[in-house]
């Protein structure tokens, strides 16, 4: 469904590249690959020698780039980012990458993910002196690099500072000397890694590769610090991997359908979602249409399994300017019709299959089952190509508090009538993973279910669920 419109965020997305002379210029096509992981804002950082360069601001690429100001941004080496903030994240400030100038050498970074132990360590930092200048945090991880023992190595002091953090992180670190990379111990957010001519180029989704040109070589592993520089690429351990755990919502809905994730294509993942969401429920309907755009996969699956013909009986309005990109429940709603469209000569008189990746709040469903019925539906049959979001997530998405998630403590006929659907599906965890690839019968399936069990691979501190009025034990 909409994410801005239903509150439903990918954090951001990042990408690095180096030994290429034209690195603005390839960070600025990957970073526009990557936009749909963060409207809010956008950065690239240059190295040229010892120099820095930084360019940052609020809004989409093409609009903190516009103009020629992308060539000054010199050298052969970048870092970028997208970005997506949460209400307390928001302003320039926090626009990422961030950097930090020091007479021990420069240091920029930029990150996907969120440190669910940030603020007791950004209290421990404080209370020895630091001073920080974002509510981000990212910057913890410089503080702590920096703090780090003198008489260690580069790579030594930032292994040593990201053993110390918790949660999901991927991580693009360009210093003085090269460009480094990792990914949490559970590998929660995707991080894959290419070449392009003789250059090495690191980014949060595969898409990225293709609109550069650059060949993917693998994903970052679990635990993994990747050291890139003059001299080539080092593979070194800054943690052991743990049970993986990819993000469940990349394959739902966060990621772009010509992205793979784990050697796993995300458009085939999601259409053999919509026919396994076919083979799980039988519905007496006339048409299947998909919300656009993540559902259209799975609507496409659904149709070939069930045998119901596929329409667009839903379509989406992109012209529609950013203003409606916020947090308001009063945006979220008047929104609706301003970014769908029913298709009135394909739903009148239909009973309709109205296929979507997931729902949240249940505000923007139900409008649209009412877009339809005012359409002429007969019958709207929803079903969601994913189990139902009952707990919130610490590790990156902004997925709302549980006492906004309508799952949490209702039935599904209490959602169907809530939304006003003639009936209500959801896809079953099982149905999922064995859809998505991955096994279904160990624990250790090799992607995280928090949002749909509770169960969350990491511990979670009580500073981190604070803010989502949540207890964990």
């Amino acid at each position: 469904m909409l994410a801005e419109l239903r509150g439903l965020n990918e954090e951001c997305g990042v990408f690095g590249i180096w030994g290429h002379e034209g690195a603005a210029q390839i960070s600025y096509y990957g970073l526009h690959a990557l936009q749909h992981r963060g409207q809010e804002g956008a950065g690239i950082v240059t190295k040229e020698g010892k120099k820095f360069h930084v360019i940052k601001g609020e809004g989409l690429v093409n609009e903190v780039f516009s103009g020629n100001q992308i060539n000054d941004l010199k050298g052969n080496s970048a870092i970028g980012q997208v970005r997506y903030s949460t209400e307390n994240g928001r302003g320039i400030e926090n626009v990422q990458p961030l950097v930090f100038r020091s007479t021990t050498g420069s240091l920029s970074v930029a990150h996907n993910g969120n440190i669910v132990n940030a603020v007791e360590l950004r209290e421990h930092l404080e209370r020895q002196g630091s001073i920080f200048q974002t509510n981000s945090d990212t910057e913890v991880l410089a503080h702590l690099i920096k703090k780090s023992s003198g008489s260690l190595t580069q790579r030594d002091r930032v292994k040593k500072a990201l053993s110390m953090l918790k949660g999901a992180f991927a991580f693009v670190i360009l210093t003085d000397d090269g460009l480094m990379v990792a990914q949490d111990p559970n590998g929660l957010r995707p991080l894959s890694l290419g070449k392009l001519g003789d250059a090495w180029v690191v980014a949060s989704e595969t898409c990225a590769f293709d609109i550069i040109g650059a060949e993917w070589i693998r994903s970052v592993e679990p635990g993994e610090l990747i050291i890139i520089n003059d001299k080539g690429l080092q593979s070194d351990r800054f943690a052991q991997a743990a049970d993986p755990a990819m993000c469940s919502m990349e394959y739902v809905y966060f990621a772009r359908p010509d992205s793979d994730i784990d050697g796993i294509n995300i458009h085939s993942a999601r259409k053999r979602c919509g026919k396994r969401l076919a083979r799980e429920v039988h519905i007496e309907a006339d048409v299947v249409t998909g919300v656009p755009d993540s559902s259209i996969s799975a609507a496409i699956g659904f149709s070939e399994e069930s045998g119901i013909p596929y329409e667009l009986g839903l379509i989406k309005n992109r012209y529609v300017g950013r203003t409606f990109i916020q947090p308001s429940q009063e945006l979220r709603e008047k929104g609706v019709k301003m970014k769908l469209s029913p298709v009135r000569q394909v739903v009148n008189g239909k009973r309709v299959v109205m296929v979507d990746d997931s729902i949240v709040r249940g505000t923007t469903s139900k409008r649209i089952v009412n877009l339809l019925k005012e359409a002429g539906a007969t019958e709207v049959h929803v079903v969601i190509a994913s189990p139902p979001l009952v707990s919130p997530c610490f590790y990156g998405v902004d997925i709302s508090t549980d006492s906004e998630l309508i799952a949490t403590n209702r039935t599904i006929d209490e959602i169907r009538e809530l939304i006003g659907a003639d009936s209500l599906t959801f896809l079953s965890a099982e149905g999922m993973l064995e859809a998505i690839g991955r096994p279904d019968n160990t624990k250790n399936c090799g992607q995280c279910l928090a949002c749909f069990t509770g169960e969350y691979p990491t511990e979670i501190y009580s500073d981190t669920v604070m803010p989502h009025k949540k207890e964990i034990v």
